[in-house]
């Protein structure tokens, strides 16, 4: 076990975990955020992308040992209210179903928009494609990037 100090949503977190431990279970388990979701365990689907450092990272292989001083920010720092224009969107397109992915899905079509505020469709398609929906709502989550887009645009 080790202690580690860390920036989780703006605030500054301390947890004592094996250093093996990955990022998601420290953020689940120790610090009570179960937004970020478990998926796959191998970093294919996305369900459990967080930002570390301003970057869309898969959480569920990432060990805590390998954070350092970077800011992770998870779906509930992403805004205090949903308001974020990723998620006010996500609501507009109604993109939701069983929404398990959905998380993981705002976290990375965050980080696109915070990257290239303007994505074309193949840019979109591109940057989303590690991220599954067993629902299929991927045309309504393109939708709601380019509403994002324009709403942090306008």
């Amino acid at each position: 076990m080790a202690i580690y100090n860390l920036n989780v949503n703006g605030k500054k977190q301390e947890v004592d975990v094996d250093p093996a431990t990955p990022i998601l279970w420290v953020l689940r388990d120790h610090l009570k955020l179960v937004g970020t979701k478990y998926g796959c365990g191998i970093a294919q689907c996305g369900s459990c992308t967080i930002h570390l450092g301003g970057m869309a990272v898969r959480s569920c292989t990432m060990p805590v040992s390998a954070i350092g001083n970077q800011e992770i920010t998870t779906i509930e720092g992403l805004s205090e209210n949903g308001d974020h224009p990723v998620q006010k969107a996500w609501m507009e397109h109604d993109v939701y179903q069983c929404g398990y992915c959905q998380s993981g899905q705002i976290m990375n079509a965050s980080a696109l928009l915070n990257n290239n505020p303007n994505p074309s469709d193949e840019e979109i398609e591109a940057v989303m494609d590690g991220n599954i929906c067993r629902c299929g709502t991927y045309t309504r989550i393109k939708k709601a990037i380019k509403t994002a887009a324009n709403m942090k645009n306008a």
